[in-house]
């Protein structure tokens, strides 16, 4: 049985590894736009798609997914218990989504979950995986795939593997993903929802303040001093 100070530390390693935030530093390493500064303002794989990269967004998606994968896998490795397994992947989605590097806003912590799941069981994983792809494929939005594979998940689980650890880190991520993306249910209702692969308009900074009233003004002292010129000939 995991005694609570094992459970703390995977707790802590998992959380530490969650709050590595990719999207921010891939985007970098691209000379991209901060992934919070357009589209849905949030740091994950989706948005930085939209920034135009697919190879950036690949790389974004790869690593949030390994630090849920990763606080697993060392959790089982050091031969940590099932609780404390379970503990580490959901501190790392829990580190994705509140990270302490991004003053606690986070992404919405899909991709994250999914390298937990992987880890925790590969079949359920992969059915997840597969849940989100389909709805993908078919609908081309994101969010709609991510909140249909986050109600199936807690499902797969119960029904084909049973109660344990497992299923409460899952049931946990599941309703914190659903929680995270409110605001794209919104959005998918009133129809005002981003498909896959749209670019937004990026930020493009503070626009002059006085423009307009500047030009006009040059033009009417041109205007004035040409009329002045014609009245002396």
């Amino acid at each position: 049985m995991d005694s609570t100070l094992n459970l703390l530390i995977f707790a802590a390693l998992g959380y530490l590894l969650g709050s590595v935030p990719f999207a921010v530093i891939v985007s970098r390493a691209f000379r991209l736009a901060d992934p919070r500064s357009f589209g849905s303002g949030n740091p994950g794989a989706t948005n930085v798609l939209r920034s135009g990269s697919k190879k950036a967004a690949v790389l974004t998606l790869f690593g949030d997914a390994a630090k849920g994968w990763l606080a697993m896998f060392l959790a089982g490795k050091v031969g940590a218990g099932d609780t404390a397994i379970a503990v580490a992947g959901l501190a790392a989605f829990l580190g994705h989504v509140f990270p302490f590097t991004l003053g606690f806003k986070g992404g919405k912590g899909v991709a994250t979950a999914a390298g937990a799941l992987l880890a925790l069981n590969p079949w359920l994983g992969l059915a997840t995986l597969l849940t989100w792809v389909i709805i993908a494929a078919f609908f081309r939005f994101s969010s709609l795939a991510s909140i249909v594979a986050a109600l199936f998940a807690p499902f797969y689980q119960l029904l084909i593997w049973g109660v344990s650890p497992a299923l409460l880190a899952v049931c946990a991520m599941s309703l914190l993903l659903l929680w995270r993306h409110q605001p794209n249910m919104r959005k998918l209702f009133a129809g005002t929802e981003s498909r896959l692969g749209a670019k937004p308009e990026l930020s493009r900074g503070p626009t002059p303040k006085h423009p307009a009233n500047h030009h006009p003004g040059h033009a009417h002292s041109h205007g004035h001093g040409h009329s002045h010129k014609k009245g002396h000939k």
